[in-house]
């Protein structure tokens, strides 16, 4: 008789969390947020309780999109915010994206070394309608390595606007004609389903997804959701564009530069 009484108690405190939470959360977030409340909850008890809220309270949970619940009455006003046009968009950073190559090129570099070199590139160094890397990198083998590997080319579409995030899906799957490897770098303030489908896009398409502080250039806090899968661009492409960065991208001293 007493486990029924604490199922509901969890879901009760799981429809309180959501309440505090208009974006919404994940399973994994809100079976932890129950868990810290009350650590006699059994977590297997809780995983059991709130699995399945949509269904439990129809009328007052849903899921916008994978894994993720959100409280109805939050719906209508996300659906009245969209309907905002992209300047009057509240959410997007003031700090200029220019201001995070630098920082992401040495996180490429030091902090997941997947890359030996990088650089901030931007603009329209490439030209045409197909769009230039934020940032581009290579990665090949040292000296000192046994086996030497072929070089590979990195390259990554920062946006701190969330209103361009679709946008910004689409210049990365063009990256994808001349690299091997192609990170789409979005904030992390981002709405938590418009992160949940681009989550499923790029595992989709290969692509990797890092969420960052949109706000803080000295402390960006990059974060890897979704790891880039490697294939074999179009060596065309990939020449014919490393061409116009080739004294930018193969220095004698292998150190990021700032254009």
């Amino acid at each position: 008789m007493q486990q029924p009484r604490i199922t509901q108690r969890i879901k009760t405190k799981a429809l309180e969390l959501l309440d505090n939470h208009p974006e919404g959360l994940r399973f994994s977030d809100l079976h932890k947020a129950i868990r810290d409340s009350d650590p006699t909850f059994n977590a297997n008890t809780v995983s059991g309780s709130i699995w399945d809220l949509e269904v439990t309270y129809p009328k007052e949970v849903y899921k916008p999109s994978k894994g993720i619940f959100q409280l109805l009455k939050y719906r209508a006003q996300e659906t009245e915010n969209d309907t905002t046009s992209p300047a009057a968009d509240t959410t997007n950073s003031k700090t200029s994206e220019k201001n995070f190559y630098l920082p992401f090129a040495n996180w490429l570099i030091n902090d997941i070394e997947d890359v030996t070199h990088a650089i901030s590139l931007g603009g329209n160094k490439f030209g045409g309608k197909w769009g230039t890397p934020d940032v581009i990198g290579k990665n090949e083998s040292k000296r000192s390595d046994i086996i030497q590997g072929p070089i590979e080319i990195v390259s990554a579409e920062i946006k701190t606007e969330t209103a361009q995030l679709v946008t910004a899906f689409g210049q990365a799957c063009a990256y994808k004609l001349f690299s091997h490897k192609v990170y789409l770098v979005v904030p992390k303030k981002s709405p938590s389903e418009e992160i949940s489908r681009l989550d499923a896009l790029c595992q989709i398409f290969g692509i990797g997804l890092v969420l960052f502080n949109a706000d803080d250039p000295e402390s960006p806090d990059f974060r890897i959701n979704v790891r880039p899968s490697r294939h074999e661009p179009d060596l065309y492409y990939t020449n014919a564009n490393l061409a116009k960065i080739e004294d930018l991208l193969f220095p004698k001293t292998n150190q990021p530069v700032m254009d």
